[in-house]
C-alpha cells in the first residue's frame, strides 16, 4: 500500500451520533464493501480528487465517488477538507441514471451539519 497523508473520516450526525456512510458499508455484502474501500484508498492516494469516470462534481465542494461492481452501483458523497481530510457524507445504492435529488439533499444536509459542528471533530 502506498502511504498517503490524506485521511478518510466519516461524517457523524450531530443529533443522533450516527455515521451514515459507515452504517451503509456495514449493511452491504463484503465484496462490495471491499471494492468501496479500495476506491477510498485510490481517493486518498489521489489527494482527495479523482477524475471521471471514478468521481464527479455534484454541487459546491461535494463530489460523488462512483463504485460499480457488476450490477451494483454504489455512490459515496464526499468532500476534501483542511489538513488533508476527506469527509464521507452519505452513501447509497444507485438505481437510476442521475443521482436522485433526495440523495443530494441528504449529502448537503450532512455537509452543513458537519460545518456547523466542526468543534466535535479531530481534524
Amino acid at each position: 500500500m502506498i502511504y498517503s497523508e490524506y485521511k478518510v473520516k466519516f461524517y457523524k450526525n450531530s443529533r443522533n451520533e450516527k455515521e451514515p456512510v459507515l452504517d451503509y458499508l456495514l449493511k452491504i455484502n463484503i465484496k462490495d464493501r471491499l471494492k468501496i474501500e479500495k476506491y477510498l484508498e485510490y481517493l486518498k492516494e489521489s489527494k482527495g480528487y479523482l477524475d471521471e469516470p471514478l468521481s464527479r462534481h455534484i454541487t459546491g465542494k461535494i463530489r460523488e465517488l462512483k463504485v460499480d461492481f457488476g450490477r451494483n452501483r454504489h455512490r459515496v458523497f464526499y468532500f476534501s477538507f483542511i489538513n488533508k481530510n476527506i469527509i464521507l457524507l452519505h452513501a447509497f445504492f444507485k438505481k437510476s441514471q442521475k443521482a436522485p435529488r433526495k440523495e443530494i439533499r441528504k449529502a448537503l444536509n450532512n455537509y452543513y451539519d458537519f460545518m456547523n459542528n466542526l468543534h466535535k471533530y479531530d481534524l
